[in-house]
């Protein structure tokens, strides 16, 4: 297992000179950590909006997306999909963007991470979370051959990905690495697209709560989950955009997690567009919301500015 590792890393490696260049590998060299045993019942499926949809994860891996060597600026994005905790948007909110991020130097990495199962795991509500330390960490550690600068490397969410994405931003060191040795966890910038922050009923998406922890979830679970009440000055800056009229998840969990950035005086910026729905199929059109990202990661110093 350990060789078929290893030679997984290498081709992605020579690979790397390739425009677009794309490799699938395990997160994990080795047992996946609170797993059950179990059969992989995982499901790939079409959809005529976000042309395909991942179900029953349990497998989680890592997509490698490096740019050419001519253009690439070591600043790397760790991407996860959405899909409510119950599937994963791997195109639409996956590929496609990392594809977007090559063009522009950026080293682009889709997590397809474990969904909660009591099924297949020890404890359904940290699986998640360990795939996206991990993913962190395993950038950090092959950074020198992916191109990557260890002190630029970011994670993005889509929706429930988002909350994926927020957790790792506040809960980074929550949860202790597989080896004493491991490379830093904590993601060095986030980008939160209509992302759920909260689990607390007020303004806090349910779907996701309860796909993540289980439904009737005790009140200290979902709190520890509500990453609003989890910023710190430590917390890395972050972006986020939201829609005002969002009906899925409410911009409140946007702007919840903004204030808490501004109080903590993390740096942060926030869009809100006043039209829009969830996932932004028919507006902002891709473009725009994609631009703004790009513009705050040269404001901050993650991308040269031309």
């Amino acid at each position: 297992m350990k060789m078929k590792y290893l030679l997984s890393l290498t081709v992605s490696c020579l690979l790397a000179g390739t425009v677009l260049a794309q490799r699938q590998i395990p997160l994990y060299n080795g047992p996946i950590p609170n797993s059950r045993p179990h059969e992989n019942k995982e499901e790939q499926k079409p959809n005529d909006q976000v042309d395909s949809l991942a179900y029953k994860v349990s497998q989680p891996t890592l997509g490698i997306f490096l740019p050419e060597k001519s253009k690439a600026n070591g600043t790397a994005v760790i991407i996860c999909p959405g899909g409510g905790y119950g599937v994963l948007l791997t195109k639409r909110e996956g590929s496609d963007v990392a594809r977007a991020f090559t063009k522009l130097g950026i080293a682009a990495f889709v997590l397809k991470y474990r969904l909660p199962s009591d099924e297949t795991m020890v404890d359904r509500s940290i699986g998640p979370l360990q795939d996206a330390l991990e993913a962190i960490r395993l950038v950090r550690k092959n950074a020198a051959s992916w191109g990557v600068d260890p002190q630029k490397i970011g994670i993005m969410g889509f929706s429930a990905g988002g909350h994926l994405a927020a957790t790792a931003g506040t809960h980074y060191d929550f949860l202790k690495p597989l080896a004493s040795d491991s490379p830093s966890a904590r993601p060095d910038f986030l980008l939160l697209i209509n992302p759920v922050i909260s689990f607390r009923d007020s303004f806090g998406h349910l779907g996701s709560r309860d796909n993540l922890l289980g439904k009737n979830a005790p009140i200290a679970l979902v709190n520890n989950f509500s990453n609003e009440l989890h910023v710190t000055a430590e917390t890395p800056p972050t972006f986020l955009i939201h829609s005002g009229n969002d009906v899925v998840v409410p911009v409140e969990n946007s702007i919840a997690f903004y204030q808490e950035l501004r109080r903590n005086k993390v740096p942060a910026a926030l869009h809100i567009y006043s039209k829009g729905e969830h996932g932004f199929l028919t507006y902002p059109s891709y473009e725009e919301w994609f631009g703004r990202c790009v513009e705050w990661l040269k404001a901050e110093s993650f991308l040269p500015v031309k």
